[in-house]
C-alpha cells in the first residue's frame, strides 16, 4: 500500500505564520508608485486580466482545463510555448503571462505561500513597469494610453535579448552592486522557474522502495535548497523551512492539474515540466552568453 506522510501540525503551521509574517515585514515591500506623477506610468492597467493567448497552440489531450479554479495548467503550457516563438530567444509577454498563471498556482497553496509568491508578483510588475517608461520614451506618453503600447510586443522589452542588449547599451545592469535592471529582475524569476520546475519533477516520480512518496513540502525543500538557498540569506532559508511544512497534501496538489491518481498526474505533471525545460534552458543560454547568472 503507498503511503502518504503527515507532516503539518498545529504548532508548526503557527510558527510558520510567524516566521511568514516577520519575514513579509522584513524583506524590502515594493509598491504601486504614484499613478502619473513625475512623469510616472499609471500601472493600474497592469493588474487587468490577462489576455488570451494571441496565436493557437492546442494543448495535448491530457491538459485539461479546470472549472472553477484559477490556474490553469492548459494556459501555463500554451503561453511557455509562446514564449519559445522566436528561434534562440524568449518573447516577454507571454513568459511574463505564463508567470502570471504559476502565480495563481502559488496563491492556491495557502496564505503563507502567498507571502513568498508577493515577491514573484514585484519582479513581474518591475519588468511590465520598465517596459511602459522605454515605451514612453521612445513613443511620447500618449503611447500608454493603450495595453498594446505596453512595450512588451514591440522594442526593447519585446524579447529578453532585445531587453539585454537595451540595457546594456543604457549601462543599467550592474555587474557589482543591485540594480533595478529588467536583466536583474529576469535572473531573479528564472530561478524561481527552477524552483517550481524541480518541484513538480518531484510530483511526478512514483514512491519510493518503501511505497512512500515525498511530501509537497519535502519536495519544495528540496527544490528550494537547489534552486533559490544558495541566493537567499540566512533568515529567509530557515522561514522557508518551516512554511513549507504547511504545504497541502499531495492530493491537493493533483487537483490543481485535473487529475485525481498519481497515475493520472505523471504524463500530465511531465509535459508541463518539459515545457518549463525548454524555457528555462533558453533563458538560461541566453543569461550565460552576457554573464549575468550571478548578478547582484
Amino acid at each position: 500500500m503507498v503511503l502518504l506522510r503527515r507532516t503539518v501540525r498545529p504548532r508548526h503551521l503557527l510558527l510558520a505564520a510567524m516566521l511568514a509574517l516577520l519575514l513579509f515585514f522584513w524583506l524590502p515591500q515594493g509598491g504601486e508608485r504614484d499613478c502619473g506623477s513625475a512623469g510616472q506610468p499609471c500601472l493600474k492597467s497592469l493588474r487587468q486580466k490577462a489576455a488570451p493567448p494571441l496565436v493557437a497552440a492546442e494543448a495535448p489531450s491530457l491538459i485539461k482545463e479546470c472549472p472553477g479554479q484559477s490556474f490553469q495548467a492548459k494556459l501555463l503550457l500554451q503561453y511557455l510555448k509562446l514564449s519559445l516563438s522566436d528561434a534562440d530567444d524568449i518573447l516577454l509577454e507571454p513568459y511574463l503571462q505564463s508567470w502570471d498563471q504559476l502565480l495563481k498556482f502559488m496563491k492556491s497553496l495557502g496564505t503563507l505561500i502567498s507571502l513568498f509568491s508577493g515577491k514573484v508578483t514585484e519582479k513581474v510588475v518591475v519588468i511590465q513597469e520598465l517596459s511602459l517608461k522605454h515605451s514612453a520614451k521612445d513613443h511620447g506618453k500618449r503611447s500608454l494610453l493603450t495595453p498594446a503600447s505596453f512595450g512588451l510586443k514591440t522594442g526593447a522589452y519585446r524579447s529578453l535579448r532585445s531587453m539585454v542588449e537595451a540595457e546594456l547599451k543604457e549601462g543599467v545592469v550592474d555587474y557589482s552592486r543591485r540594480s533595478d535592471s529588467g536583466c536583474r529582475t529576469l535572473l531573479r524569476l528564472h530561478r524561481s522557474l527552477l524552483w517550481l520546475k524541480l518541484m513538480l519533477e518531484g510530483l511526478a516520480k512514483g514512491p519510493d522502495a518503501d511505497g512512500q512518496f515525498k511530501t509537497p513540502g519535502e519536495l519544495c525543500r528540496d527544490a528550494y535548497i537547489v534552486a533559490l538557498a544558495p541566493h537567499h540569506p540566512w533568515v529567509l532559508r530557515q522561514a522557508a523551512e518551516f512554511v513549507f511544512l504547511a504545504l497541502p497534501e499531495r492530493q491537493y496538489f493533483l487537483q490543481l492539474v485535473c487529475v485525481q491518481t498519481q497515475q493520472e498526474a505523471a504524463p500530465v505533471l511531465q509535459i508541463i515540466i518539459n515545457a518549463l525545460e525548454l524555457v528555462h534552458a533558453q533563458t538560461q543560454r541566453i543569461l550565460a552568453q552576457h554573464d549575468m547568472l550571478e548578478l547582484p
